[in-house]
C-alpha cells in the first residue's frame, strides 16, 4: 500500500527558515490538534512501524549565516536549504515519524576546542579553525593556558599531559586533529537555541502524534570534543581514567526503532560522527541492522570556510563508506514507499 504523504501546514513559512523568532506555542499546539483531526493522525504511541528522526546539532550557531560557525557548505547557504526541506519533511511525514530527537552542542568558553584553553610561548591563544597535532604540542608549540587551571578544577601538570594524551588518541584513533572552533553552542546563549523554523516542526509533531521529543545534550565536557551525539572523540585521560562516558541510554533507545532517519550539522563532523558511533553499536549485534538507518543526504551539509577548511570531499567520503555498509542514502523528497527496506 502507498504511502499517504501530508499537506504541509498552512502555517509552515519556509522563508522565515534563516531568521531568529518566537514560536507562539499556544497557537502551534491549538493548530496541531485540529490538524491531527484533519489529517486522521493517529498518537505515535499506537505506531507499529516506529521511526525515529534524529536531527543532529539544528541550531542557530550552525545553521544562521550571521551565527558563529555557520555550515555553508560549498554553495554557501548549506544549512539553510537543508532546514527548509528538513522542516517540510516532518510535515510531509507526520504520521510516520513517530519521535524526533534533536541532539544540542552544548559548551562554555574554557573548554579544550576554544581558544582561551592554549597558549604559545608569547603567551598568545590559538586563532579559530587552528589545527594543534600532536607534534606542535609535543614540541611546545601549544600548552595549556596556566590561568585556567583554578576554573578548570584542574592543576597544570594534569592538563598538560591531558593535552597531549588527548592529541595522540585521536590521531591513533583516525580522527581530524584538534581543532580549535569559534565560540559556538554557548550555554544560555542565542546561538545554542533550536532553529526556530525547525523548533516550530517539532513541537507541532510532538502536539500532533501525542508524543516528546528526545532531546539530547552533548559537548558539556571540558576536556573532550564531542561530535558524536553517541559518545565523545576520547574517554580516557592520560592515567586511564575515565573522563567522559557513551551515551549508551540513546543508543539503547534508537536500536529500538525499526527504522533511523539521519539528518542534520555538519556533514563532515557531528552527523559522520554519530552515524560511526550508530555502526559501531549497530554491528556489534548484527550487521544487517544498517538497513535500518536512512541518511537524508539533502538535509546536511560539510563544514567548508573558504581558503581555510574544506571537508565536502572526507563528507562525501564517509556517506559512501556507509552506503557500503549497508546503510541507506536518501533524499527527503524521495516518497517513503520508494525508500529501500522501509516497511510502513
Amino acid at each position: 500500500m502507498a504511502h499517504r504523504e501530508l499537506p504541509v501546514p498552512p502555517h509552515f513559512d519556509p522563508a522565515k527558515v534563516g531568521e531568529v523568532w518566537k514560536v507562539d506555542y499556544q497557537d502551534r499546539a491549538a493548530e496541531a490538534a485540529r490538524w491531527a483531526k484533519e489529517c486522521h493522525i493517529t498518537p505515535a504511541a499506537e505506531d507499529k512501524y516506529r521511526v525515529c528522526l534524529v536531527a543532529v546539532d539544528v541550531q542557530n550557531t550552525f545553521c544562521l549565516p550571521e551565527f558563529e560557525l555557520f555550515v555553508g557548505g560549498r554553495s554557501g547557504t548549506g544549512a539553510v536549504d537543508d532546514n527548509r526541506r528538513l522542516c517540510e519533511f516532518i510535515y510531509r511525514n507526520l504520521d510516520v515519524i513517530t519521535q524526533i530527537a534533536p541532539t544540542m552542542d552544548t559548551h562554555q568558553a574554557v573548554q579544550i576546542f576554544h581558544s582561551i584553553f592554549l597558549v604559545d610561548d608569547k603567551g598568545e591563544q590559538p586563532a579559530p579553525y587552528t589545527l594543534i597535532p600532536e607534534q606542535d604540542i609535543r614540541e611546545g608549540r601549544w600548552k595549556v593556558n596556566p590561568f585556567l587551571c583554578p576554573s578548570a578544577e584542574f592543576d597544570k601538570a594534569f592538563l598538560e599531559r591531558h593535552l597531549l594524551h588527548y592529541a595522540k588518541k585521536l590521531k591513533e584513533g583516525g580522527k581530524y586533529d584538534l581543532t580549535i572552533w569559534p565560540y559556538h553552542g554557548m550555554l544560555g546563549g542565542i546561538g545554542h537555541a533550536l532553529v526556530p523554523l525547525f523548533e516550530e516542526a517539532t513541537f507541532f509533531h510532538s502536539i500532533g502524534r501525542n508524543c516528546q521529543p528526545n532531546f539530547q545534550i552533548k559537548g558539556y565536557n571540558p576536556l573532550t570534543e564531542h561530535y558524536s551525539a553517541l559518545g565523545p572523540e576520547v574517554l580516557e585521560g592520560p592515567e586511564g581514567v575515565r573522563i567522559a562516558e557513551k551515551n549508551t541510554k540513546f543508543i539503547r533507545q534508537l536500536l529500538e526503532f525499526d527504522a533511523i532517519i539521519i539528518a542534520g550539522q555538519a556533514k563532515s563532523h557531528c552527523v559522520a560522527w554519530t552515524i560511526e558511533d550508530l555502526w559501531e553499536s549497530l554491528r556489534a549485534i548484527d550487521v544487517r541492522l544498517a538497513e535500518k538507518v536512512y541518511l537524508l543526504e539533502d538535509c546536511t551539509s560539510p563544514v567548508v570556510r573558504p581558503g581555510v577548511l574544506d571537508y565536502t570531499d572526507q563528507a562525501d567520503e564517509a556517506f559512501r563508506r556507509f552506503a557500503r555498509l549497508g546503510m541507506h542514502i536518501v533524499r527527503s523528497t524521495d516518497p517513503l514507499d520508494k525508500w529501500p527496506d522501509l516497511r510502513l
